[in-house]
């Protein structure tokens, strides 16, 4: 996967309810399509992640993901 493009779907399709984009500068973000409550936010759930390349933002996702469910 050396396009970006499918890079983007792969991770996207991974963890729904994140888009995917990569900045000029190249780093990678990932922002939640909905909203958090305060509560999440103070819990350290993230409406944006950032992360120098797309192994760094799959680790953040799934960190993400992992303290979403503790939060269930």
């Amino acid at each position: 996967m050396g396009d970006f493009e499918d890079l983007k779907a792969a991770i996207q399709e991974e963890y729904p309810g994140w888009q995917v984009w990569r900045s000029d500068a190249g780093r990678y973000y990932a922002t939640r399509s909905g909203d958090l409550s305060d509560a999440q936010l103070q819990a350290g759930l993230a409406m944006t992640v950032a992360a120098d390349d797309s192994v760094g933002l799959r680790r953040l996702l799934l960190d993400q993901t992992r303290q979403e469910r503790e939060e269930r």
